[in-house]
């Protein structure tokens, strides 16, 4: 089995309802899927546009839609949560956990995380994991453990069959939204580190697990990063709020 190629687009707090159809509904118009390609696409809209996105893109296979996050309860008095069989009621295919906003400003770790995975998938829902370190582990050398300490937490209870619906996205948390982007090496040698360990859980299933890079990707660095074997695509933040940027990140994953 090939690796998916892989670009999720992460709204995060941003687009009313109408700036919100209408950026969608301007990539159907003008997405040239010659040049898409293989490449999966996926939209992370806030949750208050997830059915009416999922409902413009009923026709169009080659668009997913996720979730910005979920609550592991199916149901309950959580005020203001939305859960993983909400999510599934409107069509939508993934949702987004353990993005580093989440665990920064919202105290998430990865044990919450698992349950939260475990939610998803036990709707059927496709799980994008967020891993990466923050500016001061990567300056003290400790960038490559934290990362291996966050996939072990959160992913060890899952099977090879859990594999499957699962991608992870490495994300330095002192790129996301800085300007500031990984090098390729430096991306690279994570990605590489981050099938490795994936591998000591989940045997060659690994192997078919999309790795994505996250941390300011832009129409000018993306066919860079993209081009290294281990990098399988990018969940992109604010250059997905944008067609035409958009867009131009969708066509730079090589063919």
């Amino acid at each position: 089995m090939v690796r998916k190629k892989i670009v999720a687009g992460n709204w995060k707090m941003n687009k009313s309802y109408d700036e919100g159809i209408a950026l969608v509904e301007q990539l159907v118009d003008e997405l040239d899927m010659d040049k898409v390609g293989d490449t999966h696409i996926i939209i992370a809209p806030p949750s208050v546009l997830l059915q009416p996105v999922t409902e413009l893109l009923m026709f169009s296979p080659g668009i997913a839609v996720a979730a910005q996050n979920c609550h592991h309860e199916e149901s309950g008095a959580f005020t203001g949560e939305i859960s993983a069989a909400m999510i599934k009621s409107v069509d939508a295919d993934a949702v987004i956990v353990g993005h580093s906003e989440r665990r920064e400003y919202f105290k998430e770790d990865d044990a919450l995380i698992s349950k939260k995975m475990k939610a998803a998938l036990d709707k059927e829902l496709m799980v994008i994991y967020c891993c990466g370190e923050s500016f001061e582990e990567r300056k003290t050398a400790n960038h490559i453990a934290v990362v291996e300490k966050q996939l072990r937490t959160a992913l060890s209870d899952f099977s090879a069959k859990d594999a499957d619906n699962i991608i992870v996205a490495y994300e330095p948390v002192w790129a996301i939204g800085t300007g500031e982007v990984a090098t390729v090496a430096q991306a690279g040698e994570m990605h590489t580190h981050i099938r490795t360990v994936l591998s000591s859980i989940f045997g060659d299933a690994a192997q078919n697990m999309s790795i994505l890079y996250g941390g300011s990707v832009k129409p000018d660095n993306a066919a860079e990063l993209f081009a290294h074997p281990d990098i399988d695509g990018g969940l992109i933040g604010g250059a997905s709020l944008k067609s035409a940027d958009f867009m131009s990140i969708i066509y730079a994953m090589p063919k």
